[in-house]
């Protein structure tokens, strides 16, 4: 059993988002706080979205440019600490994309994870046969052995969603041309969508198709996207706020302004109810997989 770890990417954001109200409080822009702390202002945007870790002395600089009381910096200066911890995805630091560790951390700390895709099997529903295909479609300079380890960092992402610990709600669309398009031909495609099949039947995973016959429909707008939902706490607060990830062809966007979040909440619902039940879409996996498969 693989026990929930999110690494430093939680306590990083959580960082972050102190030192950006602090910042605000006390009235500086990124450009003077920058030139205040004598770092630049891509640093300040690292920090501030929990994209990097910090040393304590760094964050009682910070605190002391901001003014803020010594009872908080102390807290602060003990946060720190904490993002320098490592996940268990430290180990495939070499094949990780850049800046990808830190949506790793959030996946495994969400518990709600809805996603609408309209091109591609999603990563934690992917064979090794069609995530190798991609990848050497994508990435033709990779070696063989570097393929390999991107195979096994994938199918360690994948012990999230059968963990016996608190595994998240996987709610998912596809678009049909997801599960029709043989990527790695049709036999490695079979695979895939029997693999769907599969995963629909677990108790946290819930997966819908998106048909053509559903014509015009709100995804056309989101493009593919994912809606992270965190754990509440005992106080009905929730352990961190919602974030909608968006991955684009050069890099990749983490949205958590409360409309932000609002508008895609509303747009996956959408997307949600034009989309088969579960049932049908499960009838479709195995309608295509016999396709596949062939007489």
């Amino acid at each position: 059993m693989q026990e929930a770890s999110t690494g430093s990417t939680v306590p990083r954001r959580q960082l972050g988002r102190y030192l950006r109200e602090l910042r605000t409080k006390a009235r500086l822009t990124v450009q003077a706080a920058a030139m205040a702390l004598e770092w630049s202002e891509a640093k300040m945007w690292r920090i501030e979205t929990g994209q990097t870790s910090l040393r304590s002395h760094d964050v009682e600089t910070m605190c002391r440019v901001y003014g803020a009381p010594d009872g908080l910096k102390e807290a602060l200066m003990g946060l720190a600490k904490e993002t320098k911890g490592k996940g268990w995805w430290h180990a495939y630091g070499d094949v990780i994309p850049g800046g990808f560790d830190l949506y790793i951390g959030l996946e495994e700390a969400a518990a709600t994870l809805e996603e609408y895709s309209p091109e591609l099997i999603p990563g934690l529903l992917q064979t090794k046969d069609y995530h190798r295909a991609l990848l050497r479609k994508s990435r033709p300079d990779l070696q063989a052995e570097e393929i390999e380890r991107r195979v096994q960092l994938r199918v360690q992402r994948q012990i999230l969603v059968t963990r016996s610990l608190d595994p998240p709600v996987l709610r998912t669309v596809l678009n049909e041309a997801v599960v029709r398009r043989p990527v790695g031909g049709p036999s490695v495609m079979a695979a895939q969508v029997d693999r769907l099949v599969e995963v629909s039947a677990l108790p946290n995973v819930s997966l819908r198709v998106l048909p053509y016959t559903a014509g015009e429909h709100q995804g056309l707008n989101t493009g593919p996207f994912i809606l992270m939902r965190f754990p509440v706490r005992g106080d009905g607060r929730s352990h961190e706020p919602p974030v909608v990830y968006v991955q684009g062809f050069t890099g990749a966007l983490y949205l958590d302004k409360p409309h932000e979040i609002h508008r895609y909440a509303e747009a996956f619902a959408e997307i949600w109810d034009d989309a088969l039940h579960e049932e049908q879409s499960t009838t479709m996996f195995r309608q295509i997989a016999r396709e596949m498969n062939g007489p």
